[in-house]
């Protein structure tokens, strides 16, 4: 790996260590302010909105002006808004910094996607991935743990902190992480010609990017519909913190490990079964009366995450061509985005006027369409050609143009030549990588997160995002 790489995944690990308010916003508003489950919703959504404007943005920002200045804008930014946030009262104030914390923490995912996959070779991404998304979650369990007992001393000091780690985060990367993005496409060549239209016109691409939008949904409701309803039903913070803990920590020891296991398999099957258990786990919560069950059924759900992360993400950057791929990674983070916008509206409503039972039952229908349309959008996709199979069928250009066929824009997605910063080689000097070269959680959204992918003030998007 080069060293490039290191410290990128350092400023991941140290940014996830940090959070604090992607897990307890929600309990923030309702517990310590007293606000109801809709308005805690109302506010999630605003900075679900504000994540919607800055996916696009910060796409296109990075392929214009670069992967370094866009992470280190957005980081500073998000830096002084999360702080603002600890001491703001009046609701309108608390609603209008959360929409400024996600404009500002959404607009370094695509830039944080793009120079990872700028800085490593095709053949090494499974593990590049797969480590960045490691740190991203052993960040998030540690994190959940430590800010359920800090919340229970301080909100502000949790919000704080989460500040001043982010404002390492920005040293690091101003201090060690040089600028990653390709060299301009000769004149001729189309490279330059990628816009949002393009993207757009992908059909498949934008099928994916909709069908991750309701995983999305689903998986949003750990960090906004559980600690909602687990507060409703007399559990403390830290129970929420132990509960959801077991996430991360599933995550990091298993996630390498499944992620050999399933890099060389079918994804149709992968995503279909994935998407399926996700929103069954989610509906067993609906039976949950002890932290010990609720940790039980965070377990099923993670199991679906842990599938589910690195074969979405795989398709997302083989779907990526090098001149387009912070916009190509920002419309992918929009679905998360927008999840992070419908799902606390939907959550609070549902929960303020149904009761939680009725969201773990829509969460299980949402699971069941998405394995649906999964099924049904890759029926009749081949599978990946072998190593060494001639590229650029149908979307698999620089350009990106036209809609193309999954497998041609797998086999020619990284046609480009791409200087790689660490070593001086080209990582994407070859159009043929193995089957699943790509196929890791890009850290992400991600999360879920997280992206901060995730973050999100309610939102897990960890494996999105670097946050």
């Amino acid at each position: 790996m080069p060293r490039e790489f290191w410290w990128l995944w350092t400023t991941t690990l140290v940014n996830r260590l940090g959070a604090f308010v992607a897990t307890f916003m929600a309990l923030y508003l309702t517990l310590d302010r007293g606000y109801s489950a809709s308005y805690a919703g109302l506010v999630a959504s605003l900075h679900g909105l504000g994540g919607v404007v800055s996916s696009l943005g910060g796409g296109v920002m990075a392929d214009r002006l670069g992967r370094r200045p866009t992470i280190l804008v957005a980081q500073v930014c998000t830096a002084g808004a999360v702080a603002a946030l600890g001491f703001v009262h009046d609701p309108v104030a608390i609603a209008a910094v959360a929409f400024l914390v996600g404009l500002a923490s959404n607009a370094s995912r695509p830039a944080v996607q793009a120079m990872m996959a700028d800085i490593v070779r095709p053949e090494d991404r499974v593990r590049a991935f797969s480590l960045n998304y490691w740190a991203i979650n052993l960040g998030f369990a540690v994190s959940s743990m430590a800010a359920g007992f800090i919340a229970e001393f301080s909100y502000r000091a949790g919000f704080l902190i989460e500040a001043g780690m982010t404002l390492v985060c920005a040293i690091l990367v101003f201090l060690k992480l040089p600028e990653s993005r390709p060299a301009p496409a000769a004149k001729g060549t189309g490279g330059d010609s990628v816009g949002l239209g393009t993207v757009l016109r992908d059909g498949r691409y934008m099928a994916v990017v909709g069908l991750s939008f309701l995983v999305a949904l689903v998986f949003q409701q750990g960090s906004v519909g559980l600690p909602v309803a687990m507060g409703r039903a007399g559990f403390t913070p830290a129970d929420y913190g132990l509960a959801v803990a077991v996430n991360g920590v599933l995550i990091v020891a298993l996630q390498i490990p499944v992620t050999r296991f399933i890099e060389h398999r079918d994804p149709r099957r992968l995503l279909v079964v994935s998407s399926v258990l996700a929103g069954y786990g989610f509906g067993l919560t609906a039976f949950a009366g002890s932290v010990g069950v609720f940790a039980l059924t965070v377990c099923v759900w993670t199991l679906a995450e842990i599938v589910n992360a690195p074969t979405q993400t795989g398709l997302v950057v083989r779907l990526s061509p090098v001149h387009g791929r912070g916009r190509y990674q920002g419309m992918y983070s929009l679905s998360w985005s927008a999840a992070a916008l419908i799902a606390p509206l939907m959550s609070g409503t549902v929960i303020d006027h149904l009761g939680a039972d009725w969201l773990w039952g829509l969460c299980a229908a949402v699971g069941t369409v998405a394995g649906v349309g999964y099924a049904v959008l890759m029926r009749g996709l081949p599978q990946e050609g072998p190593a060494g199979s001639p590229a650029g069928a149908g979307n698999g250009s620089a350009s990106g143009t036209g809609s193309g066929s999954m497998a041609g824009t797998a086999s020619g997605s990284d046609s480009g030549s791409t200087a790689d910063p660490g070593s001086g080689s080209t990582a994407d000097s070859s159009s043929s990588s193995s089957s699943g070269s790509d196929s890791a959680a890009a850290g992400g959204a991600g999360g879920i997160g997280d992206g901060n992918t995730a973050e999100t003030v309610v939102g897990a998007g960890r494996a999105v995002t670097q946050g």
